[in-house]
């Protein structure tokens, strides 16, 4: 099967690559034409997942296309964005139509529950890997950033935190569980939802955003520099499941929840007026700490004394400790 039969059988004829509101032209000509509303901007952005670092060698196609678009995604939810399209470049070591069929179905799945449509992209042969770029847009001014925590804000997660990290063992085959304890786990691993609604809600309220994939800790650092603050994290406040509780234990969840990664929930800092509205509209908000006069992020026990940071997060070019 040559390359533009595979796009044309497995891609452009799914659900997600129809016109849609804000794709002008999408899949068929050389760029795809996208329309953002007077008053608005686009907000974009570019993930890369390598076979073997992003996920396990051998995955299965379905729950490798939920994973890798809804982790693209997340990045509009952190920015209060509202879904348009987006664009895959796939590389695959062959084209098998089994494997192909499975991979579209759960990219269609997921891009229908993103409301967001495929417009484009590219698709080579090598080594397993894949290239979304995704795009959304925002009105001008209301943006969600990480440059704009001020002292006294509350910090806060939009749910708990640490399955996707706790979940390795089981998505490489080390441990099993019973279905009550893996399957949530595996869940949040495989078909991360992005805080979309949340990001929305969270226009002209928060003034701070980004979404966890590096680690609690590492991603409160970006907010931290780029707000020029210091976080405070009490430790026990932090959200974590009773699945990842059951599976590895106290000490090993919170390690997870602290710097495992991959977790996907909005994490942000909200002026405390508006805490009560929100938690009264049933958001899933958990404050875990707040924002205070000083520089990077410092974690509390439970008698608020500062604690050794754990390892702080994921990075590709560096130790885990840096």
């Amino acid at each position: 099967m040559g390359e533009f039969e595979l796009i044309s059988h497995y891609f452009a004829a799914a659900s997600c690559a129809q016109a849609g509101e804000g794709v002008a032209l999408g899949i068929g000509d050389d760029c795809a034409l996208l329309q953002a509303p007077a008053g608005e901007q686009l907000a974009i952005s570019t993930d890369t997942l390598v076979s073997g670092v992003h996920f396990p060698e051998s995955p299965d196609p379905f729950l490798l296309a939920q994973r890798a678009l809804g982790v693209s995604v997340s990045d509009l939810a952190a920015m209060g964005a509202v879904p348009i399209g987006f664009t895959l470049a796939l590389t695959l070591p062959s084209a098998e139509p089994d494997w192909l069929q499975e991979f579209a179905r759960g990219l269609d799945q997921m891009a229908q529950h993103c409301a967001i449509r495929l417009i484009g992209g590219d698709t080579t042969r090598g080594a397993l890997s894949l290239t979304l770029t995704v795009f959304g847009r925002v009105p001008i001014g209301l943006a969600l950033t990480r440059t704009g925590a001020q002292v006294g804000d509350l910090l806060c997660v939009g749910g708990e935190l640490g399955d996707a990290a706790g979940a390795l063992p089981l998505v490489l085959g080390q441990r099993q569980a019973d279905p009550a304890v893996a399957e949530p786990l595996l869940a949040r691993y495989w078909s991360p939802i992005p805080q979309l609604d949340l990001g929305l809600t969270l226009r002209g309220k928060a003034t701070a955003a980004l979404d966890i994939s590096d680690g609690l800790l590492a991603d409160c650092g970006h907010i931290a520099a780029a707000s020029g603050v210091e976080l405070l994290i009490e430790q026990a406040q932090v959200p974590i499941s009773s699945a990842l509780l059951a599976f590895v234990g106290e000490s090993a969840a919170h390690q997870c929840a602290l710097s495992g990664g991959d977790d996907y929930r909005l994490a942000f800092t909200l002026p405390a007026l508006y805490l009560a509205d929100l938690r009264l509209a049933g958001w899933p908000i958990r404050v875990i700490g707040r924002v205070v006069a000083g520089q990077g992020v410092t974690l509390l026990d439970s008698q608020g004394q500062p604690v050794q940071l754990p390892r702080s997060g994921y990075q590709h070019f560096g130790s885990a400790s840096d």
